[in-house]
Formats: C-alpha cells, sequence, structure tokens
C-alpha cells in the first residue's frame, strides 16, 4: 500500500542521483535505487529558456537508523525544487 504526500523535501545528490533526504525533520539515507524515469509536466508550462518542462522520477529504498522503507522522489526541472510523492509500507 502507498500513501501520497506531495511534501517538499530537501535533497543531496551525487551526479544527480539522490544520496540522502531530509523529511519532517530526519535524514533518510537512500541504500538502493529501484527505479528512474522522467515524464513531461502535465501543466505544459514553458520553461525559461524554451525547453521542455520536465519531473524526474526516483524510486529508492531508504531509511533512518530506525527505519527503512520505499520512497518516490520527485525534482521538478524548471525550478529544481524536490518533492515526496509517494511513501510505501
Amino acid at each position: 500500500m502507498s500513501r501520497y504526500y506531495g511534501a517538499q523535501i530537501t535533497v543531496v545528490e551525487d551526479d544527480g542521483r539522490p544520496t540522502r533526504f531530509t523529511w519532517d525533520g530526519r535524514v533518510y539515507g537512500v541504500r538502493r535505487i529501484i527505479d528512474h524515469w522522467v515524464n513531461v509536466r502535465m501543466d505544459w508550462a514553458p520553461v525559461p529558456g524554451g525547453g521542455v518542462p520536465e519531473r524526474w522520477h526516483w524510486r529508492v529504498e531508504a531509511g533512518t537508523v530506525r527505519a527503512q522503507g520505499v520512497y518516490e522522489l520527485r525534482k521538478d526541472g524548471a525550478s529544481g525544487q524536490w518533492s515526496l510523492s509517494r511513501v510505501w509500507d
């Protein structure tokens, strides 16, 4: 079962890939990247410079010292902002 969040998060990247993220005051270390894909944004809003608006999605196994789970992280290509899309129990 998954839950949708849409919460903004802070992500540390290595060569464009998430290595850890902070959500709700907790730091989650990425242990494994399960999947990665790119979507064109649904609103089709133009981006500065005329590029195609994209969102990058990463499904990762991550956790804290006490718990681990599967998380879907999303990066908006136009703003560079990361958000937590889904969490699987």
